[in-house]
């Protein structure tokens, strides 16, 4: 089982690469960030209800750029968007940003993507709810042949552009793990269509969605695709059951922002289950 964490880097909290420093040496194989580029005045009203989660989304950093700080202070730490919002991006831009993170941190990057929660925050950046799984699909198709080609172009209904260069590739080849995040009704479509693995959060029925998956996969003829859960409670019972099932990694929230709140948390975390740690590179 490969043991990762979430801390939600902000401008109050402990600087990103103190707290990657940290999780290295802790033992921990990884370490994600989540991503909201704004949250818009009507989301006060709206889902989630936590108003101190609310609050730390507002004054998020931008996960790319603190992760490639991480990248210059760690050695084998994994570096993960849990989940990047990327219907919010440019695709080409994107790409780029992308590889270029891939590439500097010698192929760490673990590429969580989703097409987010928040309508309001969407509109606000001109994408139509309703069509924003299409345009996740276009966003990660499009991305992948940016990388994988030395000329390439993609033509679909939201991500249009003729043949183009575009360096530097990703240091991981073919490209960074795609990790669709999500737990709808769908999302399974959406592993087996274009994602390198799932990422949902822990929920009700996960480990019978798991087990679909894997069976999907044998009906087709394809190798099995790695699952990571996230933000998995901090129940070493859990963990058990889920590397029962092949589960290949869990992901856990540190809720604190402080140094002292941070380096209790993953001492007791490690202290739970770092036993069942394993495949740290």
């Amino acid at each position: 089982m490969k043991l990762g964490v979430q801390i939600r880097p902000t401008d109050y909290s402990l600087d990103p690469r103190e707290i990657g420093r940290m999780v290295e040496a802790h033992g921990f194989e990884s370490l994600f960030f989540p991503e909201h580029t704004h949250i818009p005045l009507a989301t006060r009203s709206l889902e989630p209800d936590d108003p101190d989660w609310l609050e730390t989304c507002m004054h998020m950093l931008d996960p790319f750029v603190a992760l490639a700080t991480v990248a210059t202070v760690t050695e084998r730490l994994r570096l993960g968007t849990g989940v990047s919002l990327i219907v919010e991006h440019d695709p080409i831009t994107l790409a780029k940003e992308v590889a270029t993170l891939d590439l500097l941190s010698a192929g760490r990057f673990l590429f969580g993507v989703g097409a987010g929660w928040n309508r309001a925050e969407m509109i606000d950046h001109g994408v139509d709810p309703t069509q924003r799984w299409e345009l996740l699909r276009e966003h990660v198709l499009a991305m992948k042949v940016l990388w994988m080609e030395e000329q390439a172009e993609f033509h679909g209904r939201f991500v249009d552009f003729g043949p183009a260069f575009q360096w530097p590739k990703p240091s991981r080849k073919p490209h960074p793990p795609i990790l669709i995040g999500g737990e709808g009704p769908g999302v399974l479509d959406r592993v087996l269509d274009y994602g390198d693995g799932w990422m949902p959060n822990e929920h009700r029925g996960v480990d019978a969605r798991v087990i679909e998956l894997r069976q999907r996969l044998t009906e087709l003829g394809r190798d099995p695709l790695p699952v990571t859960i996230y933000s998995v409670a901090w129940d070493r019972s859990a963990v058990e059951r889920y590397l029962a099932i092949g589960v290949e990694r869990c992901v856990f929230t540190i809720p604190a922002f402080d140094a002292t709140g941070i380096e209790r948390g993953l001492r007791d975390l490690w202290i739970l289950v770092g036993d069942l740690a394993s495949g740290i590179e």
